[in-house]
């Protein structure tokens, strides 16, 4: 009789650790570097009060690995309904009774000394689902820093003096080749089985046939898309879908969000600092309806998510899909700009080291990438663990982005994560890059 070998699980409970320290470290800058009025105030009714994110983090740590996984008592469980995402909007949080800054801090403190101690003992072969592979401790690793990027979107929202630094990305020649990459046509494998830490939307893999179509090079930059409101793009019905068209009358949208004319010049406001918009960089702030437009303009589409997917996927030599676009390797600086790193995309035609097979740049960090589709289920989709995650925002309402941006961090970032938001959000850091079908 033989046995399976053990599996060797330090890996997953040092990448653990590292992640979950990462996450906390960038929270903490997140919330220091201003003032407690800063933290409790609502900077726009888009976003919660910084202090909100900052014990919603605590509480669903708590929740789930001290709670769910080391079956410990509640800390504080009157709190558990003041930070249910679900059960009041945004634009409500600020009138709730919620910790101040110092019982926040000492909260979210005192749940990850305990997590810590329970990550230490914590079985990862052969104990629960949320503890295989240390699923939890991952799961609530990009849950914290996916609220670090809400938290950076807060920052950019917020008016007043620079409160965020960065170093900007290297600068790189102009980039000169390709405009666009052809993308065969033929089965891949989308989405994954395998991945440990995946969420449930991006699982199960499955076959998907994709016509050939071509696909931008690099997303597209603030030059090409000033061209497009030169040229009259926002008086312009025939560009727009007749809601984004709708939307952009009703609320005088001019230009991508945090833009204005000075003059001869286009400013932007970044993260406190107005500055030139500069022409190299990916756009950032639109919407799916400002994306889709611009496509249109351009006699072009935006990708559908599968077609996305491949092109940053898809291995034309193996035939198999890799996790990232430059292989299976975990992103490090020379391929995405990624993690707040920086406060700003990268030129277009950055990071040469992480293109894929194909020749597709920056499929990875910078900007979040618009699809032409709507948020679906995969088919043999199964919620997990629980149903709000993913499940109940599946419909036409929401459309998809994939890529990342600068603000996420890896760990909430692969070739199969899948984001989603209502198209007409443009607070967000989001871009796109458009595609055609091969026969166009």
């Amino acid at each position: 009789m033989t046995t399976e070998p053990a599996l060797d699980t330090e890996p997953f409970r040092e990448r653990a650790l590292v992640s979950l320290t990462a996450a906390r470290a960038r929270t903490t800058l997140l919330t220091s570097c201003v003032e407690d009025p800063d933290l409790t105030a609502q900077h726009s009714p888009l976003m919660s009060p910084l202090v909100w994110d900052l014990a919603h983090i605590g509480n669903q740590e708590e929740q789930w690995l001290l709670r769910a996984v080391a079956g410990q008592e509640a800390m504080r469980p009157e709190i558990d309904s003041l930070y249910d995402a679900f059960e009041h909007p945004r634009a409500e949080r600020p009138k709730l009774p919620l910790l101040p800054p110092d019982e926040a801090r000492k909260y979210a403190a005192e749940v990850r000394g305990r997590v810590l101690d329970v990550l230490e003992a914590a079985a990862f072969q052969g104990g629960t689902r949320l503890t295989e592979a240390g699923f939890a401790f991952g799961m609530v690793a990009q849950h914290e820093q996916q609220h670090d990027e809400t938290m950076l979107i807060t920052h950019q929202l917020r008016k007043g003096p620079q409160a965020l630094t960065a170093p900007d990305p290297e600068p790189v020649p102009l980039f000169t080749g390709p405009a666009e990459v052809l993308v065969p046509g033929g089965p891949f494998t989308m989405g994954t089985s395998t991945e440990p830490w995946s969420l449930d939307n991006e699982r199960p893999a499955h076959r998907r046939e994709v016509e050939p179509f071509w696909i931008d090079t690099t997303p597209v930059t603030n030059g090409a898309y000033l061209a497009f409101i030169e040229d009259g793009g926002y008086d312009t019905e025939r560009w727009w879908a007749p809601e984004g068209w709708a939307h952009i009358r009703r609320n005088s949208v001019r230009a991508p969000l945090f833009w204005r004319r000075d003059g001869g010049q286009w400013l932007r406001r970044r993260f406190g600092v107005t500055e030139v918009v500069p022409r190299e960089e990916p756009v950032l702030h639109v919407s799916w309806y400002e994306a889709d437009a611009y496509a249109r303009w351009a006699g072009r589409r935006l990708p559908t998510e599968t077609e996305w997917e491949k092109a940053a996927r898809f291995d034309p030599a193996t035939g198999r899909s890799r996790r990232y676009p430059w292989g299976d390797a975990d992103p490090a600086p020379e391929h995405a700009n990624l993690g707040q790193r920086h406060l700003r995309p990268a030129p277009a035609g950055s990071y040469p080291a992480g293109e894929s097979p194909l020749g597709v740049r920056q499929l990875i960090g910078d900007v979040w990438e618009w699809t032409a589709s709507d948020f679906q289920p995969y088919p043999g989709f199964v919620a997990y663990p629980y149903k709000e995650y993913s499940e109940v925002f599946f419909g036409p309402e929401y459309k998809v982005l994939r890529g990342g941006s600068f603000a996420v961090d890896p760990v909430a970032c692969r070739g199969t994560f899948r984001n989603w938001d209502y198209p007409i959000r443009r607070q967000i850091f989001s871009g796109f890059r458009t595609a055609r079908s091969e026969s166009v």
